[in-house]
């Protein structure tokens, strides 16, 4: 027994010291091609390895997964069957499987060193910068689709003919040779699935979870036999670890929001990082839409929602929207102007409603959300126009608002009035022109909605004010601005540069 357990061994040696490794892949229609130039993995690291490729085949670089190595000559193979048959009838089946198991785990350790899957420990994991780590994962997805796809089943079928017909040592031995390899493959996501919960971690996160998620079909076929149920439970475990990964984000994010504090107000009203900021987060994480919704059906922390026929990834972007319009709407008090504060929250809910429109979002948030607050952008620019503009036109409209024409309890007269509309138009110029709408359609239609506001009773007002016995033909005097002059001062609002109202004279 010793003697074949020798002979066993350096079979397995000299076969691969001997054998080019194969590459046999499916060209498309069903003919199975060898090409020697398609390489599986990099072997530009070759020099920093004590290892040659005459000691340990190795795979190289590829670009297709439907590929089978032959990590042995069918020849060799064929003798080491024999060998085994005789260990396994003799009582020495496990000897035989240790030495065939511990040659074929130097060809899986040292593939997946080529692949740049370096054995980290958790703690190492923790350790490493965000940058780093994202070169880590890249390197895991690559080498985790190689493994699963190509080296597990090329094992398989080493395994299966070199123990052809010996019961169940050919799954002992697959197992123990495998073992090892799909442990240093599931540390590694299992180190990032209990890591840090930081919102930026989110995509990459992402990347392990869904490819993950592919490769459980893999998992169960290359394990499907009771020694490596084990594996197989590991394997599902963690993926379930990355789904609770990527929900522990979505809370961190929630909590960022609700933590960002309302500071210096943004200047001129504009558009606050925070909107940027969770629009653009959100935009990018829902082209991962069907993962997420994967993800978000297995989460019972979500808030319930009102609606049942909302699937769980629609309630949680809906709670996140709401969350940050609130903040938002804390940040607007900070003004301390009713009309700048509604400029603010017109800005900023534009932009929010124009990201979801434009997005996957449009379609978990749905019509009846972006119409609710499509409408919300109305009722702040109304509000906008009533802090601002109420108190100039009931000075032009002084027959239908007594309250807004009388000062110290006495009557304006016409001249006094067209002095007040004077001073109120150059002081509401001069501070709104410095305020800024991003949004160019948005811009227009707030313009154009104050033109039809203002023009027609400014005109009413001068042809009365023309008329008035008191004035008589001395009313060019007093008027400061023509209509051309209030039109086109309200055109030039809300660039965001230094306003100074010019009239005719």
């Amino acid at each position: 027994m010793f003697r074949l357990e020798e002979e066993f061994r350096l079979l397995i040696e000299r076969g691969g010291e001997s054998f080019e490794t194969t590459r046999s892949y499916n060209n498309g229609n069903g003919e199975l091609t060898e090409d020697n130039s398609n390489l599986l993995f990099d072997d530009s690291d070759e020099d920093d390895h004590d290892y040659s490729d005459s000691e340990i085949p190795v795979a190289q670089r590829l670009s297709n997964y439907d590929v089978i190595i032959d990590a042995l000559p069918s020849g060799i193979i064929n003798d080491l069957h024999e060998i085994a048959k005789r260990m396994v009838v003799s009582g020495s089946g496990k000897e035989c499987s240790h030495v065939y198991s511990s040659f074929r785990r130097e060809f899986l350790e040292e593939s997946l060193s080529r692949l740049g899957l370096g054995k980290l420990s958790n703690e190492e994991v923790q350790k490493m910068q965000w940058q780093e780590l994202e070169d880590e994962i890249d390197k895991w997805i690559k080498a985790a689709n190689v493994s699963l796809r190509i080296l597990f089943p090329s094992e398989r079928r080493l395994c299966d003919r070199v123990f052809y017909g010996l019961g169940s040592v050919s799954d002992l031995s697959f197992m123990e040779v495998c073992r090892g390899a799909v442990v240093q493959i599931l540390n590694f996501a299992d180190a990032i699935a209990i890591g840090s919960r930081s919102p930026e971690r989110l995509f990459k996160v992402l990347d392990l979870f869904e490819t993950m998620r592919d490769l459980m079909p893999e998992f169960e076929f290359n394990f499907s036999d009771q020694y490596c149920l084990v594996l197989r439970n590991d394997a599902l475990g963690i993926w379930k670890r990355l789904g609770e990964a990527i929900r522990g984000i979505f809370m961190e994010l929630e909590n960022l929001i609700r933590r960002d504090p309302a500071k210096a107000p943004v200047p001129r009203g504009g558009l606050h990082p925070i909107t940027r900021y969770v629009m653009n987060y959100l935009r990018a994480a829902c082209r991962s839409r069907e993962s997420l919704e994967l993800v978000f059906e297995e989460s019972v922390n979500v808030v319930p929602s009102k609606d049942s026929t909302l699937s769980s990834l629609s309630v949680q972007m809906t709670w996140i929207m709401e969350l940050l319009e609130s903040n938002l709407e804390v940040k607007a008090k900070i003004y301390g102007d009713t009309a700048l504060c509604s400029v603010f929250l017109m800005n900023n809910e534009r932009y929010i409603v124009q990201k979801v429109k434009d997005s996957e979002l449009g379609l978990l948030l749905g019509d009846d959300w972006i119409r609710k607050h499509t409408a919300k952008i109305k009722q702040y620019l109304s509000s906008y126009q009533r802090s601002s503009w109420n108190k100039l036109l009931g000075v032009l409209r002084a027959d239908s608002s007594p309250v807004a024409a009388n000062v110290g309890g006495k009557s304006m007269s016409m001249k006094d009035r067209i002095k007040a509309f004077n001073s109120q138009f150059e002081e509401i110029y001069k501070s709104h022109s410095q305020w800024i709408i991003f949004d160019e359609q948005l811009r227009n239609e707030l313009r154009n909605s104050l033109y039809n506001l203002v023009m027609p009773a400014y005109r009413n007002f001068i042809a009365r004010f023309q008329n008035a016995p008191d004035v008589g033909r001395h009313a060019d005097r007093y008027i400061k601005y023509t209509l051309e002059d209030i039109g086109t001062q309200i055109n030039e609002l809300f660039e965001g540069v230094n306003g100074s109202a010019g009239g005719r004279k």
